[in-house]
């Protein structure tokens, strides 16, 4: 009888020391996916931020998660080949960073998705309302319709005897609407505003070549990955011409552009994080609202004013949320 009872607690030991290896060996690995339209060396802080609050929250790579990327390189034709690859990889939530939620979504229907940004995810039909989004994608919503437009206040406040000022923007968006806003504000500040249509990434030399032949005295730039991707050569074409410049992001201003006004990506791309979070503990897309942000930034770089010349007026460098000195 002795020798059973021993038998018995043996096995027992044997199945509660065994458990919890098993356990881990059989835990649930997420695959997340990002779907980016731009270049991944513009991206990486933002997906670094991202990464770093997953960590926070607990996940760790290779672990208990897998992130996989797919990068259009500015070529916005390759987002829904890219979309239908990461589906077909049965990955548990896709994050779209950049104009390739309509791609995720045309790929699949049941994988939740996440946008690190949509310009206006109801006009566009991704959502019925960002309180109840239905469906399978929620994420942050960027609807600031006056961004381009208060990003040449700013640049003409800082600079008021500019009167000639490029504006550049990517075909295939809304720009074209909202340049219209921007034109109506410049017609205001008796400011003469140079539309720079880019079609494709080869376009950009001649497109801006175009703004020093038309005369422009200052640029400013519209976000888009066609953009975003070739900052070098803008920031370059600007330097060389000593010309003032407002960017849409602070990644621009960081290496080396004037000024940025725009949302912090970062926290955005941090909070996407909190999002994916949610949707992998159970909840569905559809009844997580969308966010927005709540804070826009202003940056200045001071070395640039330096090396071009500029000189910024002390009350624009006083309401800077940030200066690079």
């Amino acid at each position: 009888m002795r020798g059973k009872a021993l038998s018995i607690g043996f096995s027992l030991w044997i199945l509660a020391v065994s458990f919890p290896a098993e356990a881990q060996h059989t835990a649930k690995q997420f695959r997340i996916a990002f779907l980016i339209a731009p270049s991944a060396s513009f991206i990486s802080n933002r997906v670094g931020a991202f990464r770093q609050r997953l960590g926070e929250l607990g996940y760790i790579e290779g672990t208990n998660i897998v992130i996989e990327y797919r990068y259009a390189e500015g070529r916005l034709d390759r987002l829904p080949q890219l979309a239908v690859e990461l589906v077909g990889l049965n990955v548990d939530v896709i994050v779209t960073v950049g104009p390739s939620n309509r791609a995720a979504m045309k790929a699949t229907s049941k994988i939740p998705i996440v946008t690190t940004g949509s310009s206006d995810p109801v006009k566009d039909g991704l959502i019925s309302s960002l309180s109840r989004p239905g469906g399978n994608i929620t994420g942050l919503s960027l609807r600031f319709p006056q961004l381009d437009r208060k990003r040449l206040e700013l640049l003409h406040e800082s600079f008021p005897k500019v009167s000639r000022v490029a504006f550049l923007w990517a075909s295939g968006t809304e720009r074209g609407t909202a340049s219209l806003d921007v034109e109506a504000r410049a017609k205001a500040l008796q400011v003469v505003l140079l539309p720079l249509e880019l079609r494709n990434l080869e376009d950009l030399p001649i497109v801006l070549a175009r703004a020093k032949t038309d005369g422009a005295e200052a640029l400013i730039a519209t976000s888009d990955p066609r953009i975003n991707m070739q900052h070098p050569k803008v920031l370059e074409f600007v330097e060389k011409n000593r010309l003032p410049a407002m960017f849409p992001a602070s990644e621009f201003a960081e290496v080396g552009g004037l000024m940025s006004y725009g949302p912090n990506y970062r926290d955005l791309f941090r909070r996407a994080a909190d999002l994916v979070d949610k949707i992998l503990k159970g909840t569905k897309p559809a009844d997580i609202p969308f966010e927005q942000p709540t804070k826009l930034e202003f940056v200045i770089n001071l070395r640039t004013a330096k090396q071009i010349g500029a000189t910024i007026p002390a009350e624009m460098l006083i309401w800077a949320d940030r200066v690079i000195k």
